[in-house]
């Protein structure tokens, strides 16, 4: 399996991919109008995210967007893991594992001081694969406003 990062030629395929993730994890049909512009942004702009790759056989099965958080707290960076997705036909392979590793292996060079991310609180699944890589639970829930 190789890992690359993604680049402005992957554009349509992240958007599908960002679709189903939304309405296979949450039930959520995502706005085209928003969500190409969206993701054309942070490809455009590494300092928005950075979109990595899984390809098998020469064809993309999986994806993983990491974006920043600041810690005046902690004087460092944290990576947020988003947009996870892998196809129906790689899932249980290695994929997450691969892309997480490889953003892991970016995070200990680049002095990454931790990596989080979110998860719906029913995807059991995805917990027990999140914890099999080392993630533990944190005492925060997230919370947020719509519209603003």
């Amino acid at each position: 399996m190789l890992i690359r990062t993604a680049s402005e030629a992957d554009l349509e395929m992240i958007v599908d991919f960002n679709a189903a993730l939304a309405e296979e994890s949450e039930g959520k049909t995502l706005d085209p109008a928003k969500l190409r512009p969206g993701v054309a942004a942070a490809l455009a702009d590494p300092h928005k995210g950075r979109y990595f790759l899984a390809e098998h056989g020469g064809r993309v099965v999986g994806q993983m967007l990491i974006t920043y958080e600041w810690s005046d707290w902690r004087n460092g960076w944290f990576w947020w893991i988003q947009s996870v997705y892998v196809t129906l036909d790689h899932r249980r392979k290695g994929v997450f594992r691969g892309l997480f590793d490889h953003v892991r292996q970016l995070a200990l060079a680049e002095g990454v001081i931790g990596v989080r991310l979110y998860v719906e609180k029913e995807n059991t699944r995805a917990h027990a694969t999140y914890q099999s890589l080392g993630l533990d639970w944190t005492s925060y829930l997230v919370m947020e406003r719509h519209p603003m």
